[in-house]
């Protein structure tokens, strides 16, 4: 009883480890996240993105470290999201209709938002 039990375990993990995905995590620049609620919008948006496992904001730095599977999603879609948001990611540029839709503090400096002092 013991040896099929034990046969039994090790298929199981075998079959458990040949479905495994690989997590990669990523470092995007993002210029235009300002403050904390810059950054509860994105890890909310990424939250719901699928394949994406953690994100994590940073605005003073303006970086987001994101660990996603790379069987459901990759770094373009990653980007894509924090886009749609309405914040620019690397080298994509935020949606212009969800940018308007930010409220004052988490657009631009050069268009009245931002930090105040």
């Amino acid at each position: 009883m013991k040896k099929i039990l034990v046969l039994l375990s090790f298929i199981v993990g075998t079959a458990i480890a040949a479905n495994a995905q690989k997590a990669q995590t990523v470092t995007i620049k993002t210029p235009t996240v300002q403050c904390e609620s810059c950054k509860t919008r994105i890890e909310n948006m990424l939250a719901r993105e699928e394949g994406v496992a953690k994100a994590v904001v940073n605005y003073k730095n303006k970086t987001t470290k994101v660990t996603f599977w790379t069987e459901r999603t990759n770094i373009e879609n990653v980007k894509t999201a924090i886009a749609n948001a309405g914040y620019d990611a690397d080298d994509v540029t935020a949606n212009p209709e969800a940018y308007k839709k930010l409220p004052q503090c988490c657009k631009k400096p050069e268009d009245g938002g931002g930090m105040k002092k």
